[in-house]
């Protein structure tokens, strides 16, 4: 699956976890907005997600996940994999357009209509069109550096919106200190 979207990108350093994404919408080749916001807070401030994709398709799996997570107590893992599961035999949510990347303190995963719930290696993930740039600025900066998670994503989705033409600067954070 790849869509012309957004950049997402989580990097954790312990249990500090940052997630971060920029805010351009596009409609086919053209900007329509340049400001939204794509991570949110989720069980009370214990998991932050993002989205990559349509924004409808991605406002309505994190309400399915925010439920799975009331749903399982607040237990990321397992409401990850139960919401893979319904996203992926259900015939409305599978043509769902959109891919999450969702964090708590113990766990990343990236989530997919195609029942993918994947926790990345390297203390770094992304989704997006703007991932692969964003990653591997995010891995470089992990290994080189002791900079925070914080300013590792921040520098790396700065770096991605140089490259990729559906990821801008303005970018907006959650966090798990």
């Amino acid at each position: 699956m790849r869509w012309h979207a957004t950049t997402i990108l989580c990097v954790r350093r312990g249990e500090h976890v940052v997630l971060g994404g920029d805010g351009q919408v596009t409609l086919g080749a053209s900007i329509i907005k340049s400001s939204a916001r794509k991570v949110r807070r989720m069980a009370d401030g214990r998991v932050i997600g993002g989205f990559a994709g349509s924004a409808a398709d991605g406002m309505a799996l994190f309400e399915r996940l925010e439920a799975k997570l009331r749903e399982y107590g607040g237990q990321l893992a397992r409401a990850a994999v139960e919401l893979a599961k319904d996203w992926r035999t259900d015939r409305a949510l599978r043509r769902l357009e959109a891919l999450l990347l969702v964090a708590d303190r113990e766990h990343t995963f990236l989530l997919s209509g195609t029942g993918d719930v994947i926790e990345p290696d390297g203390g770094a993930a992304a989704i997006g069109s703007g991932a692969a740039a964003a990653l591997a600025a995010a891995r470089a900066l992990l290994q080189a550096t002791d900079l925070g998670p914080r300013a590792i994503v921040e520098r790396a989705l700065q770096l991605a919106a140089e490259i990729c033409i559906y990821t801008n600067t303005q970018l907006s954070f959650e966090e798990i200190p």
